[in-house]
């Protein structure tokens, strides 16, 4: 189990631009132990707080992307744990690849008059040739989850929450694949992939 305090910071990094009781929320801690946190965190030049289109959360500074990955890696080392979550990482990157393609078929269906043409969800049988990729991809994301949450437990969670996705898929609906105002099958993706990178201090785009 991870320290509360280690959650709290990395919480920020995984989710974005984050509220303290949405962190709390994914990793289970009360919302005032994040916020106390936060607060401690923003004291010290790792944190911010800030507002957007009406909406308000926090995010990392540079400092405390770096503290995060220092506490990340001597997590990993106590835990023993650094040669399972990269092994993941390495099995993750293929199927990383076959996930990105999905969404773009899932998102643009090329015509002969527009490469380019957005996918107006019109021909049933090109969703679900997506749909099943989404599905087989999904069986080797849970494979990966379990194997991290096995040393890591903050790691637990992710598998079940793209199945549930992919669930609300399946009834009609579509937003649930890659809409941003929600734990999608893309949103969740996007978080397991900073996970790791923070995890194993890869710098994001590096290892495409």
């Amino acid at each position: 189990m991870s320290d509360p305090e280690d959650l709290a910071l990395h919480g920020v990094r995984v989710l974005g631009f984050s509220t303290a009781s949405r962190v709390a929320g994914r990793f289970g801690l009360p919302a005032g132990t994040v916020e106390e946190a936060l607060l401690d965190f923003e004291a010290r030049g790792w944190a911010g707080r800030s507002s957007f289109a009406g909406d308000s959360g926090w995010s990392l500074t540079d400092a405390g992307r770096a503290e995060n990955e220092r506490r990340m890696s001597d997590e990993l080392d106590r835990a023993a744990a650094r040669d399972t979550v990269t092994t993941v990482h390495t099995e993750f990157r293929p199927l990383n690849r076959r996930f990105g393609a999905a969404c773009t078929d899932w998102q643009i269906r090329p015509t002969r008059l527009d490469p380019m043409a957005f996918n107006d969800h019109t021909d049933w049988n090109w969703d679900e040739r997506v749909l099943r990729t989404l599905t087989r991809v999904g069986t080797a994301f849970t494979d990966l989850c379990e194997r991290l949450a096995g040393r890591l437990a903050r790691f637990d969670g992710y598998a079940d929450r793209y199945a549930a996705a992919l669930g609300r898929v399946d009834k009609g609906q579509r937003a649930w694949v890659d809409g941003h105002d929600r734990d999608s099958c893309h949103i969740l993706w996007i978080q397991f992939h900073e996970d790791l990178l923070a995890t194993l201090g890869i710098p994001r785009g590096s290892d495409a």
